[in-house]
């Protein structure tokens, strides 16, 4: 099909590098459109080509019309000069971005006209802070290749979403056998209630367990922190495992043991029923302890889980133990004496019973009937034993956990009594202890009491200063300063922010304070008022900051870093605060910043006519170390050097020259012999 059909499927483009393939597919029947002038053919042949040479834009037709016509191979040329060069790359460029608008206009108009929300745009000031590299991409040597393709790669990342979901779904068959499995053995109705569908479930766990055995055979490890991806390391670091074995033990095919004990499709009438040769199932156990430690780390509620877990666990032992009490008195006889079960043949009354006896015994907080048989002795004295053990052990984790959640609160009732203890003793006024009250209750309102530093004391500076980026990104981005402040300065100063809560009607600095912090405000609303207090110049918003520069020491400041207004809290105002020793520890090790940011305040204070200039110099000069002083002799001696040694240089050739028109001069006159050779001027001329 031609081009001019629209029939266009692909065209490969030769470059100087090599050839490659760029397949451009238009629908059959589709009207061509233009861009700037190009046609979608007409940029598949400049691509062709080699390109415009500089010229884009509908003027270029006529070159690339002659290079249309043109088939044969080209002739060897000359390099190129620079100069051509420049002009093909400044063409190349440019069409490289129109194609580039040109797709990117297509999918506009396919896809209705506006682009996806689902790709968000990434935040360009934190992709400057980010101190995570991309991501490498897929290595095409540990993937599945067929038909020449690469599909999938057999190497499966633990930490992945996708890998706690398959969690999830083995968690539930591993669930399914622990409990299911061993009531069908023992309460014969529950298995003879729904017979196809135990048998669906049965299989269907089956086949989950032997897909979790080829997943966990691909789960990749870390060795020497890096993620091993082949797929022969991965199979032999899981057949040497200690999980091996026990995965092959729960999925051995004990199913064929129905055959000895009678036909499938017969119901069960007694103890035990063929569903217990299904037991080997439980040795996947080991799964649901990953799941659990897997949730906990995951869960922003740890605590809660926590309970939650160890209620599950006191349920399925619960569960085991009613289990086992029913078997016993089946063997002994229902009805024998008081202590075996003596209920009707219903299976809820039977497993609510058991059950109950169960409870009972294990938390050893109800009466439960008297043992007459010494197989009801030693079973009695052995779940006594359990209960006691195993139960003292889960009630003291119990409250451990509850402890653990109201631990803040704790901590925080105890901080609030103490200052209340301490107000008391020192009689301090009715009005500013409600004050100081209130304060407190601000706080934990809105969840401000923890201590953030003794919180991420244990984490490296990098990932501190990635939580403190993340945590203030809306209000850095806010800070004027902060804008093209280095990478490194920002993460030192993000370090140094400290959050301060000012309640309302406090002044958070006064007009002739010496300035030592510059605030930005992350919530509330502050005042600029008079001297006064009650006319109101303007008022501060979120993301405001003021008292930069009065810590920056800025030379020829007339008002000598010192607060030029009065600043008050309206309401309850959140402020992050910066000190001036924290920012000059900073700056000590970013000269080049350093610099950057007084030239800022310096320019500040130039809009409001608070520089003097003579003051400046003569601060600069006093700021200098003894270094810098050194620094700027060596700087002076090394400009007067050079300047004398082109002037020694200037003045010996200005005296050749006057020799030279000396000697002719005598010569012209006849004073002595012809022009010989000059010699050179010695130091005592």
């Amino acid at each position: 099909m031609s081009e001019a059909s629209g029939g266009l499927s692909g065209q490969e483009v030769d470059t100087p590098t090599g050839r490659a393939n760029i397949a451009i597919r238009i629908p059959n029947g589709t009207p061509e459109r233009t861009f700037n002038g190009f046609t979608l053919n007409r940029m598949v042949r400049i691509l062709r080509s080699g390109g415009t040479h500089g010229k884009v834009g509908p003027g270029a037709s006529q070159n690339n019309h002659s290079v249309e016509q043109n088939t044969q191979p080209p002739a060897p040329t000359t390099v190129p000069s620079e100069q051509t060069q420049a002009e093909t790359v400044t063409g190349s460029t440019k069409f490289a971005s129109m194609v580039r608008q040109y797709i990117t206009k297509r999918r506009t108009d396919i896809s209705g006209g506006g682009r996806s929300d689902e790709v968000a745009t990434p935040d360009s000031f934190l992709n400057r802070l980010s101190f995570v590299a991309e991501s490498e991409e897929d290595n095409v040597e540990n993937k599945v290749t067929c038909c020449g393709r690469s599909w999938f790669e057999l190497a499966i990342d633990t930490g992945k979403s996708y890998h706690y979901n398959w969690l999830c779904v083995i968690n539930i068959a591993v669930l399914y056998n622990l409990t299911l499995v061993v009531g069908r053995a023992v309460f014969w109705d529950l298995d003879n209630m729904f017979p196809i569908a135990w048998v669906v479930l049965d299989y269907l766990c089956d086949t989950l367990y032997v897909v979790d055995i080829f997943v966990r055979m691909h789960e990749g490890y870390l060795e020497q922190g890096l993620l091993v991806r082949k797929p022969n390391l991965l199979r032999k670091n899981y057949l040497n495992s200690r999980y091996f074995p026990l995965n092959i033990i729960s999925i051995l095919p004990t199913d064929l043991a129905y055959l000895w004990f009678r036909p499938y499709s017969e119901p069960c009438t007694a103890l035990l029923c063929p569903v217990i040769v299904r037991i080997n199932r439980a040795f996947r156990l080991d799964r649901m302890i990953e799941f659990f430690e897997r949730t906990e780390t995951r869960t922003n509620s740890p605590n809660a889980f926590r309970i939650l877990q160890v209620v599950m666990l006191i349920l399925i032992l619960i569960h085991w133990n009613a289990c086992l009490f029913f078997s016993i008195s089946y063997y002994i006889g229902f009805g024998e004496d008081r202590w075996v079960y003596a209920g009707n043949k219903s299976f809820a009354t039977q497993y609510i019973y058991s059950f109950y006896w169960s409870t009972l015994t294990l938390t050893t907080i109800g009466e439960t009937p008297q043992p007459e048989q010494d197989m009801e002795y030693l079973f009695v004295t052995f779940d006594f034993l359990i209960g006691v053990l195993i139960f003292a052990t889960i009630v003291g984790n119990i409250g451990s956990m509850i402890t653990n959640m109201n631990a803040s609160r704790a901590e925080f009732r105890n901080k609030m009594d103490a200052i209340k203890q301490y107000m008391s003793f020192r009689k301090v006024g009715k009005d500013l202890e409600h004050r100081v009250i209130k304060w407190f209750d601000y706080l934990w309102s809105n969840k401000q009491s923890m201590d953030e530093q003794s919180v991420l004391e244990m984490l490296p500076d990098k990932l501190k200063a990635e939580i403190a980026i993340h945590v203030h990104l809306d209000t850095l981005k806010k800070v004027r300063i902060f804008q093209d402040c280095e990478k490194g300065l920002l993460v030192d100063l993000v370090l140094k922010l400290k959050l301060q809560v000012f309640s309302p009607g406090d002044y958070v600095c006064r007009k002739g304070d010496v300035g030592k912090e510059m605030y930005i405000i992350k919530r509330g609303k502050l005042d600029v008022v008079a001297d006064d207090g009650r006319e109101i110049y303007v008022t501060l918003g979120d993301g405001a900051v003021f008292g930069e520069v009065s810590i920056l020491n800025i030379p020829g400041n007339k008002t000598g870093n010192r607060r030029t207004a009065n600043v008050r809290s309206v309401g309850y105002s959140d402020l992050f605060s910066l000190s001036k020793d924290d920012l000059w520890e900073a700056l000590a090790e970013y000269p080049e910043a350093k610099k950057n940011l007084l030239d800022k305040g310096r320019q500040m204070l130039m809009k409001d006519d608070l520089i003097d200039e003579e003051r400046a110099k003569q601060e600069e000069a006093a700021q200098e170390t003894l270094q810098q002083k050194i620094d700027r002799l060596d700087c002076t001696l090394e400009s007067i050097s050079t300047r004398f040694s082109r002037l020694l240089a200037e003045y010996s050739s200005f005296q050749i020259r006057i020799k030279q028109r000396v000697t002719k001069l005598e010569y012209a006159g006849g004073a002595g012999p012809g022009p010989g050779p000059v010699p050179e001027p010695d130091e005592s001329d």
